[in-house]
C-alpha cells in the first residue's frame, strides 16, 4: 500500500461520528437516502469533513447528474489509494463505466484507514466501520463476494506487518464486522490461506472464533465446507484446519450448540477418509516449526479440533479416557479406525451423555449412506452408543434387532463384526440377558469366521453373557463343547487368548455343579481342554500365557485339584518337579483319560513354538512315568517312541535333550508290558505303588516366559 496510513501525518483520528458521515456521503453520492443506514440515533445529515468528502469522490463512481470530469476514479495501475494521495489533482479524463476497474488494494487501504479510527472510536466505531465497508461495496456495482475476497485478500497481506497491540485488534475487529453481514464470502475468501498453512490466515480465524456475535455463523459455514466435499479434498481440509484453529480458543464450542453432533460426525468420518491413505497433493507434509500452529499432519490437526471440541464442552474425561486406551492412535489408524470409533463412542457413553440422543439422531440416515466412510463411521458409533439404555430407547427394540441381524447378511466382515457387537450391547445393557434366543445362534456361528475380528467380538460377547445373571451355563457348555476345543490351539494370538479366557469365565460360572461331581458337558470340556491349557502355560503370547493360568486356577478351584501351587510354579518358572506332581495327581483321579492326555499331547511334538515343543516332551515323559504298563497301549507306545526319536534331532538343543530322555521312559513302560505275569496280590501293590522305573530327569528350560515387568520396560525384581 503506497503511502501507508500508519505513518501518514494526520489532523487527527476519525471518529465514529466522521465514519457514519463517511458512509452516509457515498449514500448520498448513489442516490440512496442519507441515514438510512445509520447506526446511530442521528437526527439530521452529517456535515463530512474534507477528508472524508475527498474519500468519497474516490471510491464512488460518477452519477448520471454529474459532469464527467468531476470524478477520477483509481486505474489498474494506481498506486496510491490512501485518503491523502486522493486530495493531489490529477490529470482529467473522462469517465467511462465500462473501463471502470477497481484496484484491489483499494478496500484493503479503506478498511486498515478505518481500523486506524477504531483505535480510538470504540465499540461505535466498529459498527460505523461494518456500515463504512458495506456502503463502499455496495457503490462499486460489482459482485459484492468478489469484493469481500480483495478485501480479505488486502487484510491477509497488511495484517502480519501491524503492530502488536490497539493497531492490530483494531484491524482485526474490522473483518469480525464484515463478517457479520457476509460469513460466507469471509469464509470462502480465508480458506484457501489455510492450505498450505499460513500464519496470517490462522489469525484470522482465532480473530473470528473471539467475537461472539460472528463465530456461530462462520462455524456453520466452516462445517458445511467440511461436510461438502467427498474425501481429503483441499477444500475439507482446508476447513478441517480452520476448524482447529477456532475451537482451540476457549469459549467458542458454546457457538456451536444446535449443530454439535454434525460437527463430531464430521470431524470423526474426516479421520477415516484420511485414514485411507489419500491426500492432496496441495497437503503439506510437514508444518513449519518456527511458530505455535497445528500438528504435523492433517490428522492430527483434526483430532487436536476433535479434542478442542470434546474438552470445551465438558468432554475433558472423554479427551482422557481416550488417551489411556490409545483411542487417538486408533482412530487415525488405517485398520484401526473404527475401533477407535468404538472408544469414543464408549467413553462418550460414560462422560458425556448429554450429546448422544442429538448423535444417535444424526446417524440413522448415515447408516444407508452410499459413501463408505461415512457408512462405516454411521455404523460403529450406532454400536458403540447401543451402550447407553436411554439412546437405545430411541428406536424399539425390535427395529435395532432386525437392522442388527440384517447386517449379519453382509458380505464385508467389517459390518458384520459391527452387528455382532451391537447385538451383545443390546442384550446385556439392561443387567439381565436379553434376546437370548436371537443372539446366541448368531454368536456361536461366528465363531466358525474366518476373519479374527469376528471372532473376537463372538468370544468376547459370550464371555460378557456368562457374566450376567442367569446365564444359561449348561446350555453354553453343550454348544461350546465342539466349537471352543479347536480355538484354544488357534493360529492367533488374540483368538487363543480370548478362547481361554471363555473357559475360564465358563468354569467360573459353573463350579457350583463341578464340585457336586455332576457329570456334564462343562466336565467333558476342562478335561478335553486340560492338556492345551498345561502346554499354553509356555504360550509366545503372553495374553495366551497368563489367561491359560488364570483358567487353570480356575478347574483347580472347581474341581478340588489341590495343585495351585504346583500350577503357578510350572508357569513362572518352569519346574519339572512341579509338572511331575500335576501329572501324578491328574493320573491319579483321571486314569482312564491317560491315553487321550498323551495322544493329545503328541499333537504339539510337531508345534513351530520350540517352547510348546520342549513342554509337550516334558509333560509325555511324566505322563508315561506316572501312568500304568495297562494304561496305555502298545500302538500308542509305539507312536510316541517314534516321534520322540524323531525329535532327538531337532535342531534346538532343549527339545532334543528332553526327547532323547521321554524316549527312555516310553521304552521302559514298553518293556513293563511285556514282564511275565505275577500272582494278582503283586500286581495289585505294583499298580498302586510308586513306580519302580527311574524318575525322569530334564534339563533346566531356556525358555523362562517374560514377566510383565519386562513388558513395561521395568527393571527385573532381584
Amino acid at each position: 500500500m503506497a503511502g501507508g496510513v500508519w505513518g501518514r501525518g494526520r489532523d487527527g483520528p476519525v471518529g465514529s461520528l466522521t465514519l457514519t458521515a463517511l458512509a452516509e456521503g457515498i449514500r448520498a453520492n448513489q442516490g440512496q437516502p442519507v441515514g438510512s443506514s445509520s447506526t446511530g440515533p442521528q437526527a439530521e445529515p452529517l456535515e463530512l469533513e474534507p477528508e472524508a468528502e475527498t474519500y468519497i469522490q474516490t471510491l464512488t463512481p460518477a452519477s448520471e447528474g454529474q459532469p464527467e470530469n468531476e470524478v477520477q476514479p483509481p486505474t489498474a495501475g494506481s498506486e496510491n489509494c490512501s485518503p491523502q494521495d486522493a486530495q493531489e489533482p490529477g490529470p482529467e479524463r473522462p469517465y467511462q463505466a465500462s473501463q471502470y476497474s477497481w484496484e484491489e488494494g483499494a478496500l484493503a487501504d479503506l478498511a486498515l484507514y478505518t481500523a486506524a479510527c477504531l483505535e480510538e472510536a470504540g465499540y461505535a466505531g466498529t459498527q460505523a466501520t461494518a456500515l463504512t465497508l458495506s456502503s463502499a461495496l455496495e457503490a462499486q456495482g460489482q459482485r459484492l463476494e468478489d469484493q469481500v475476497h480483495s478485501l480479505v485478500r488486502g487484510l491477509l497481506a497488511q495484517v502480519p506487518s501491524l503492530a502488536e497491540g490497539r493497531p492490530r485488534r483494531a484491524a482485526l475487529r474490522v473483518l469480525s464486522a464484515l463478517a457479520l453481514e457476509h460469513a460466507q464470502d469471509v469464509v470462502c475468501a480465508l480458506l484457501p490461506s489455510s492450505l498450505p498453512p499460513d500464519r496470517a490466515a490462522a489469525e484470522l480465524w482465532r480473530s473470528l472464533s473471539r467475537n461472539q456475535r460472528v463465530n456461530g455463523q462462520v462455524l456453520v459455514q466452516l462445517l458445511w465446507a467440511l461436510k461438502g466435499t467427498a474425501g481429503p479434498e483441499p477444500g475439507a481440509l482446508a476447513a478441517t484446519r480452520a476448524l482447529g484453529e477456532m475451537l482451540s480458543v476457549s469459549g467458542c464450542v458454546g457457538a456451536t450448540r444446535g449443530f454439535y453432533p454434525h460437527l463430531l460426525l464430521a470431524l470423526v468420518t474426516q479421520l477415516h477418509e484420511l485414514a485411507q491413505g489419500v491426500h492432496s497433493p496441495e497437503s503439506p507434509k510437514v508444518w513449519e516449526p518456527s511458530h505455535r500452529g497445528p500438528p504435523h499432519s492433517h490428522a492430527s490437526c483434526t483430532v487436536e479440533a476433535l479434542k478442542a471440541l470434546l474438552t470445551g464442552d465438558g468432554g475433558r474425561m472423554v479427551v482422557t479416557c481416550m488417551e489411556q486406551a490409545g483411542g487417538w492412535r486408533r482412530l487415525v489408524g488405517a485398520h484401526t479406525h473404527l475401533e477407535g470409533v468404538l472408544l469414543l463412542a464408549s467413553a462418550m457413553v460414560a462422560h458425556a451423555d448429554h450429546h448422544l440422543r442429538g448423535l444417535f439422531a444424526d446417524l440413522l440416515p448415515r447408516l444407508r449412506s452410499t459413501n463408505e466412510p461415512h457408512r462405516l463411521t454411521a455404523m460403529a458409533f450406532f454400536t458403540g452408543l447401543l451402550q447407553s439404555r436411554p439412546t437405545a430407547r430411541l428406536l424399539r427394540e425390535d427395529v435395532i434387532l432386525e437392522r442388527l441381524r440384517t447386517w449379519q447378511g453382509d458380505p464385508e466382515p467389517t459390518v458384520r463384526w459391527l452387528g455382532l457387537l451391537g447385538l451383545g450391547h443390546l442384550a446385556m445393557n439392561r443387567g439381565k440377558i436379553r434376546h437370548v434366543n436371537t443372539l446366541l445362534p448368531v454368536l456361536l456361528r461366528a465363531l466358525g469366521e474366518g476373519d479374527t475380528r469376528l471372532v473376537g467380538a463372538a468370544l468376547g460377547a459370550l464371555r460378557r453373557l456368562l457374566l450376567q445373571p442367569g446365564a444359561p451355563v449348561r446350555l453354553l457348555s453343550s454348544e461350546l463343547r465342539p466349537r471352543l476345543p479347536p480355538l484354544l490351539d488357534d493360529a492367533r494370538d488374540s483368538v487363543r487368548a480370548s478362547a481361554v479366557g471363555l473357559l475360564g469365565t465358563l468354569v467360573r460360572r459353573g463350579q457350583r455343579g463341578l464340585r457336586l461331581g455332576l457329570r456334564g458337558p462343562l466336565r467333558k470340556l476342562v478335561l478335553q481342554s486340560l492338556v492345551p491349557l498345561l502346554l499354553r502355560l509356555h504360550d509366545s503370547s503372553q495374553d495366551a500365557a497368563e489367561n491359560s493360568e488364570w483358567t487353570l486356577a480356575r478347574c483347580d478351584q472347581a474341581l478340588r485339584w489341590g495343585l495351585l501351587e504346583e500350577m503357578v510354579t510350572v508357569a513362572h518358572y518352569d519346574s519339572p518337579e512341579a509338572l511331575s506332581r500335576v501329572c501324578h495327581r491328574l493320573v491319579q483321579r483321571y486314569p482312564s483319560h491317560v491315553k487321550h492326555f498323551l495322544s493329545q499331547t503328541q499333537g504339539y511334538l510337531r508345534s513351530p513354538q520350540d517352547p510348546l515343543r520342549r513342554a509337550a516332551t516334558v509333560l509325555i515323559g511324566f505322563l508315561v512315568y506316572h501312568a500304568s504298563p495297562s494304561g496305555v497301549s502298545q500302538d500308542l507306545l509305539d507312536s510316541l517312541f517314534q516321534d520322540l526319536g524323531q525329535l532327538q534331532g531337532d535342531p534346538e538343543s532343549a527339545v532334543s535333550a528332553a526327547a532323547h530322555v521321554s524316549a527312555q521312559q516310553v521304552a521302559l513302560l514298553a518293556r513293563a508290558q511285556v514282564q511275565p505275569h505275577r500272582p494278582s496280590l503283586l500286581r495289585f501293590i505294583r499298580h498302586h505303588s510308586y513306580p519302580a522305573r527311574p524318575h525322569p530327569l530334564y534339563d533346566d528350560s531356556p525358555f523362562l516366559r517374560r514377566s510383565r515387568a519386562s513388558r513395561w520396560n521395568c527393571p527385573e525384581p532381584r
